[in-house]
């Protein structure tokens, strides 16, 4: 039968690296490609009890849920924003199927076909795929390790007039820089005079490195917030919990916050109740924040360990910088090689990492690559990095 698919089928993008990535399930794979946690570090045991509460507590923890959110940890995330500078009720709040499902609602209650969003150069490849399905076409913003050039960011709120700025400023995926809070006021400030929202995404904003005493404050908390905010924030425990949890969040202005309701009633009515549930009991009755320290540690000491492995390397024309927080390196090669067709040599070597086009709104630098470092365990990063430096051996030398 010929199937009269949608036109919009068109926009949701498959690619030759996706198809290639699809062999890294094989154990004899070490991945750098995945923006995955160490799944060693999973608190098991604590979700396990917490489970076994929520079902203790009755069936009803089996039944529909509000679209919102369970109200309980609605709260409890609130009180954890408070301490960010974050104030805001559980009316300014949604939980969703992780912070991508907040990228999609909030797209679809404000895109209309044609708009513009504006987004950093390079930036998270599946907010790209959302923009795009939503018909949107994402324009590049420059900048460099402070953030976003205010010059470039205000040319183009001019020329495009954007009703969404996207950005992840603190540990971006894929570069792993955090802005300064000079370029973070300068953005708002840019932003709110051009009538643009900004769609703040914080999934690694915990995951900070190095120097205690530097903190990197959410766009959102230095906005007046959250009534009348131009920001909309939103994060997960994906990276910080488990990633099948599934349970992200996002705070707005109510009138955000109702808008995106609305849109995921039409989506699947409401996030996984039982996942919820737990995550609220594990929040109640485990040291999260004792937790989230460890694993910061156990990626800090992993990330160091890549970044003397790269150092050891000494490839010629390889550049990166060492990451501030987050889970990713971004290394830029020579113009001549195309990290895509390297993929290629590297998976048959038995290693695998994320091309670095995929992640340009437009114009893609093919010479650069996103290697993470929080899910292989420390033998496999010696391992997978011996495998890494043959593959490229093989197009440097050339």
């Amino acid at each position: 039968m010929n199937y009269p698919f949608s036109a919009r089928l068109g926009t949701f993008s498959s690619s030759a690296v996706r198809e290639i990535l699809k062999l890294t399930q094989s154990k004899s794979i070490i991945s750098f490609a995945g923006g995955l946690p160490a799944e060693e570090h999973f608190p098991v045991d604590a979700v396990g009890e917490a489970f076994q509460r929520v079902l203790a507590a009755g069936n009803s923890a089996l039944q529909y849920g509000l679209t919102e959110g369970y109200l309980p940890l609605r709260e409890s995330i609130c009180r954890r924003m408070k301490k960010k500078g974050v104030t805001v009720t559980p009316e300014a709040m949604l939980l969703t199927t992780g912070s991508q499902q907040a990228i999609d609602l909030f797209t679809r209650i404000m895109i209309d076909p044609g708009d513009v969003i504006l987004v950093e150069r390079p930036t998270y490849l599946s907010a790209l795929q959302v923009f795009r399905s939503n018909g949107a076409t994402a324009v590049s913003v420059d900048g460099d390790e402070d953030g976003l050039n205010l010059k470039d960011l205000e040319e183009k709120l001019e020329k495009y007039k954007p009703k969404i700025v996207y950005v992840i400023p603190t540990f971006s995926n894929p570069t792993g820089k955090a802005w300064s809070l000079e370029r973070r006021k300068g953005v708002l400030e840019l932003c709110r005079r051009a009538g643009a929202v900004i769609l703040e995404d914080d999934p690694y904003g915990e995951l900070r490195f190095g120097d205690d005493s530097l903190t990197y404050p959410s766009l959102f908390s230095l906005d007046q917030h959250p009534n009348g905010s131009c920001v909309v924030y939103t994060s997960t425990f994906s990276k910080t919990v488990a990633p099948a949890l599934r349970t992200g969040w996002v705070m707005a202005d109510p009138e955000i916050i109702r808008n995106m309701a609305r849109a995921k009633q039409a989506a699947d009515l409401h996030s996984s109740s039982l996942d919820q549930q737990t995550l609220y009991q594990l929040i109640e009755h485990y040291d999260l924040d004792g937790h989230i320290e460890f694993v910061r540690k156990e990626y800090e000491a992993r990330m160091r360990q890549m970044a003397e492995l790269l150092e050891q390397q000494q490839w010629p024309g390889v550049t990166w910088n060492e990451p501030k927080g987050g889970m990713f390196f971004w290394l830029e090669l020579p113009e001549a090689v195309d990290t895509a067709e390297l993929l290629k040599t590297a998976v048959e070597l038995g290693v695998a990492f994320v091309p670095g086009g995929t992640f340009y709104a437009e114009d893609p630098q093919k010479n650069t690559m996103r290697l993470n470092f929080t899910h292989t365990d420390y033998e496999g990063t010696i391992v997978g990095m011996k495998r890494l430096s043959q593959a490229l051996e093989s197009v440097l030398v050339k």
